[in-house]
């Protein structure tokens, strides 16, 4: 099956490319070549048979005496003198009654000879016969059968420039092909790993390259510009998705966290606090004098109380410790990890201390709040969630009671520590 699939592949765009670059180059050579071999054999024959004619009116100078004569071991020693040097392969000279008076052949060394020899007859004008005049008599005649080394070596020279050129032509078209590849197989290169970077990895901050091809650079140019539309939707949705996670788990007023945000976070606390056998402290704090200060300033003034006292317990927290607002007036704290329940007391001393100073309120007030505190610790006073929140619930409770009595700290029926506000 992945074979399957393997073949069924389409090739790629350096291979076609490459492919028809070379294809096209070797076309064109191999047209050109047959095309300039061909006029050159029309050229070459046109040239033996002239020459041969030629040849022909030198013997027929040289042995006219000979013919005239009728000298027969003359005329072949002078037939012989010319032909050995030129392109013949037969001549033979005849007197005025056709009787052969002399030959001379070129003697057939193998197989090139024959191939010559076939060459001319199927090239040349073969064979051509010119009279012998002497005083303007004809005496004889004369009759040459040219031959083909020369057109052998035409051809061969032909066939190993064309071996040359094919060659030089393939190096050549290679060599355009990686050319162009540079130019366009780069660039989209360039484009298909931005693209699988942006819908694999969503790195939607990568850029396509500037080509040096005006379409791919404008393809690359647009494609980034999209990029850039991604990337900025991209941000406005994290920002969107960080807000609303906020926002849910956050109170819009104070910024602190909101009881669903406190309780997961007691549970990991509380689970981790099993694990390494440490306490865990709980606080429960509400604010005495809230109602009040509503009903006397407006909402507006409390809500100026509720986020003054945000800012003053969470500057009296160390930074592993979470206060949140759990609704209305009441807020809790997350003392983890708590070494000593002494040190649950001393945080709770310094965030009543900080209610001291009085708090502005619009309208250019000032007022006064203060807070009942109940303590509960894991895992004295209870080992999970609900009931520590229950515990330091009861004690801020009866620390109300014990204020309203004129007490300051008392033990629940929880067995909660309680702190109460000075007055």
């Amino acid at each position: 099956m992945i074979g399957r699939f393997k073949s069924d592949a389409p090739p790629s765009l350096r291979s076609v490319l490459g492919r028809g670059h070379l294809l096209a180059a070797m076309a064109a050579v191999g047209l050109v070549s047959v095309s300039l071999t061909f006029l050159g054999v029309l050229a070459l024959r046109v040239y033996a048979d002239h020459n041969l004619h030629l040849i022909a009116r030198s013997i027929s100078y040289t042995v006219e005496a000979a013919v005239v004569f009728n000298d027969s071991s003359a005329a072949t020693e002078a037939l012989a003198l010319i032909a050995e040097t030129e392109e013949v392969a037969d001549a033979e000279v005849f007197d005025a009654h056709g009787q052969r008076l002399a030959r001379w052949q070129r003697p057939e060394t193998g197989l090139l000879s024959k191939v010559e020899m076939q060459l001319a007859r199927t090239l040349l004008e073969q064979p051509i016969d010119l009279p012998i005049v002497h005083q303007d008599r004809e005496v004889g005649s004369i009759r040459l059968t040219g031959h083909g080394g020369s057109l052998l070596r035409f051809l061969l020279s032909g066939l190993l420039g064309i071996l040359v050129c094919s060659a030089l032509a393939a190096w050549l078209g290679l060599y355009l092909a990686r050319r162009l590849l540079r130019g366009i197989i780069g660039p989209l290169r360039s484009l298909a790993e931005v693209a699988h970077a942006a819908r694999i990895d969503r790195a939607f901050d990568r850029r396509v390259p500037p080509a040096s091809i005006a379409e791919l650079d404008n393809l690359g140019s647009d494609f980034n510009a999209l990029l850039d539309e991604l990337e900025a939707w991209q941000s406005h949705l994290r920002s969107e998705n960080e807000s609303l996670a906020h926002q849910a788990n956050h109170d819009s007023l104070t910024g602190l966290p909101n009881r669903a945000f406190f309780e997961g976070r007691l549970i990991r606390s509380l689970r981790n606090a099993a694990k390494q056998g440490e306490r865990v402290g709980v606080l429960f704090l509400d604010s005495d004098r809230f109602k009040q200060i509503n009903d006397n300033f407006g909402h507006a003034a409390g809500d100026a109380v509720l986020v003054a006292v945000a800012t003053r317990v969470r500057a009296q927290l160390r930074e592993e410790d979470l206060v949140a607002r759990l609704g209305g007036d009441e807020f809790a704290v997350l003392l983890t990890p708590l070494h000593k329940i002494e040190d649950a007391q001393r945080i709770a001393d310094k965030i009543i201390a900080s209610m001291d100073a009085p708090i502005a309120v619009p309208g250019q007030a000032q007022v006064l709040t203060s807070l009942s505190i109940g303590i509960a610790v894991y895992p004295e006073h209870g080992i999970t969630p609900n009931a520590l929140l229950n515990a330091a619930d009861a004690a801020m409770y009866q620390a109300k009671r014990l204020a309203r009595g004129g007490q300051h700290t008392a033990g629940s029926e929880h067995s909660a520590a309680i702190v109460q506000t000075r007055s």
